[in-house]
């Protein structure tokens, strides 16, 4: 059994589908750049190098380095 993606990926396919669907008029375009979508979405989880059941635990964005990691004390 496929796990599911995260929800905040499965609600940004979603919001790129509808986006998609809006801006193309031709449908065989529309399936084009939708499919292009899911194997963008499946190649970086890939590209991590992990396996399958390792991908689940995975982020799908990794952290951005310009963030600030300030450790939070526990007073």
């Amino acid at each position: 059994m496929k796990k599911k993606l995260p929800k905040s990926i499965r609600k940004f396919i979603r919001k790129e589908k509808a986006r998609i669907r809006r801006e193309v008029l031709d449908l065989k375009e529309q399936e084009k750049l939708i499919s292009e979508l899911y194997q963008k979405i499946v190649c970086e989880k890939r590209s991590l190098g992990l396996s399958a059941s390792q991908n689940a635990n995975v982020p799908m964005r990794i952290k951005n380095e310009n963030k600030r990691d300030i450790p939070i004390s526990n007073k």
